[in-house]
């Protein structure tokens, strides 16, 4: 059994086969599925697909590249959002510095705002980092990390800041980057423990070898799986075990 943590089905990528692409990923073995939001819209269709399928979940959270949208308005949508059962993080947040499309103080404005959100509900916050590393572990320290747990998705950094990340209390999770034939990251996932990791596609974006080039897909968290078990050269069903664990305990699933 795996558990993919962070997918966009809403996108319209998935339009015309998104049933079955759901439908793909519970046959290989993928059994639960979070979707994650970017924005109010992408929210609100996040937890469409929650309603109508019993192994889909949400989160809801504004994207560091929309972090001039949030206001104290949009900010109490959330939060009324969040309560939704299927509910399970608030996200994606964080900062994003390789994309010119907010300035930095506003997407740190939203950031903390929404780290604050999190605190407040008591839900786990899935942060997103390009090129800012250091400034979020600096806003996570200043905003303080206790009651505050997560995971940095996507991780593509160092491992020194991947063991800043684990002393924060936070988990990593690794897409299809880890596979990648020229990839760094490899030697970082084999320096962390297992306890800490997750699986993800971030789906539809980097699919995993062999099928780079490709819209993703939450069934091909297989592979990041298949990775990782090559990597910490240990059973797959030992990574599939633990990172489900993993999910459970952070999000909070059933």
């Amino acid at each position: 059994m795996f558990i993919e943590t962070h997918a966009h089905l809403y996108f319209d990528k998935f339009d015309e086969d998104r049933e079955a692409v759901i439908e793909r990923a519970f046959a290989a073995g993928v059994n639960k599925i979070i979707n994650i939001a970017t924005d109010v819209e992408s929210a609100l269709q996040c937890i469409e697909l929650a309603e109508k399928n019993a192994g889909l979940y949400a989160t809801v959270g504004v994207h560091p590249n929309d972090g001039a949208s949030l206001s104290s308005g949009m900010l109490n949508k959330l939060r009324a959002l969040a309560e939704h059962k299927k509910v399970v993080a608030i996200g994606e947040i964080g900062l994003d510095f390789y994309w010119d499309t907010c300035p930095a103080a506003l997407q740190e404005k939203a950031f903390r705002a929404q780290i604050s959100l999190a605190k407040e509900l008591n839900m786990p916050i899935v942060i997103h980092n390009r090129e800012a590393g250091r400034e979020i572990i600096d806003v996570l320290k200043s905003e303080g990390v206790d009651g505050l747990r997560g995971v940095f998705h996507c991780f593509s950094d160092t491992t020194a800041l991947a063991m800043e990340v684990l002393e924060l209390g936070f988990h990593i999770s690794f897409t299809g980057n880890l596979t990648f034939k020229k990839s760094t990251l490899p030697a970082v996932a084999a320096a962390l423990p297992l306890n800490r990791l997750l699986l993800e596609t971030d789906c539809p974006f980097l699919s995993p070898e062999p099928k780079r080039g490709r819209r993703n897909e939450p069934a091909r968290v297989v592979y990041i799986a298949e990775k990782l078990a090559e990597i910490k050269g240990i059973p797959l069903e030992e990574i599939a075990g633990a990172t489900t664990e993993n999910a459970i305990s952070l999000f909070g699933l059933k």
